[in-house]
């Protein structure tokens, strides 16, 4: 039986929450509005006690390397988002969160940091900024391909215990394998900001049905979304050629 309402939690916005990665709560919540289910979007700032384990869904966002520091040290103090990953709750982490979620990532002054390892992921900085648009054939059954744009220095090399989110066509990604972002059971991490769910309905709708535990029905989508992918499938054959 479908939930009456769906918990959404947005993780550390203020420390993590560049390039409007806030919207993807603000997708998820309208998305499910649609479908007249009912969601309540909890936020947890670094101030809070902890990260709370009975939320449905949870979302962090990019930041810099003295943002994804505190954050990090944040995440270890309490076990509250590693037993929702232990349950299977869907978590989304960009750019920086997918740093954070990872096993481990070296900030601009060589330092390594422990991350969550809710993914099998190392990073590094690279030579230069990757900055751009981006398209990527997602690894994930049924949601096809991903756009978005990214803005980074780190360069992530997914391990044996994680699979990549998808194969780039266009744009940098990670940066090894032409790999961008990374999954390991319903922890979703990548590099597209856009927000990333509200020009991927699909991946947003996946989610959504992880978190809720059974198929929802589809929706149209707008025509300024419809526009702009058949846009970037062009581009995608032209890269291709």
């Amino acid at each position: 039986m479908m939930r009456d309402r769906v918990r959404l939690a947005l993780v550390l916005p203020d420390l993590l929450g560049t390039y409007g990665d806030r919207g993807n709560v603000l997708v998820l919540a309208q998305r499910l509005k649609w479908r007249n289910i009912d969601s309540e979007t909890v936020t947890v700032l670094s101030d809070s006690d902890s990260v709370p384990e009975s939320c449905d869904l949870y979302m962090i966002g990019g930041g810099e390397d003295v943002a994804q520091v505190a954050a990090v040290r944040f995440l270890h103090r309490g076990p509250g988002l590693r037993r929702a990953v232990e349950r299977g709750s869907p978590v989304l982490g960009i750019c920086g969160g997918l740093q954070v979620l990872g096993t481990s990532f070296v900030t601009g002054d060589g330092v390594q940091h422990a991350g969550l390892g809710a993914v099998d992921a190392d990073t590094e900085p690279g030579s230069g900024r990757a900055i751009g648009e981006v398209t990527t054939q997602s690894t994930l059954g049924g949601v096809g391909m991903l756009t978005g744009f990214e803005n980074h220095l780190g360069r992530t090399r997914v391990g044996p215990g994680s699979q990549p989110l998808g194969r780039v066509t266009r744009g940098i990604g990670n940066g090894h394998d032409d790999a961008e972002g990374a999954v390991r059971g319903h922890v979703v991490c990548t590099y597209l900001h856009g927000p990333v769910l509200a020009r991927n309905p699909k991946l947003a709708d996946l989610l959504l049905e992880w978190a809720i535990g059974e198929p929802l029905e589809p929706l149209p989508d707008p025509p300024e979304l419809r526009a702009l992918r058949a846009e970037r499938t062009r581009m995608h054959v032209r890269n291709r050629k």
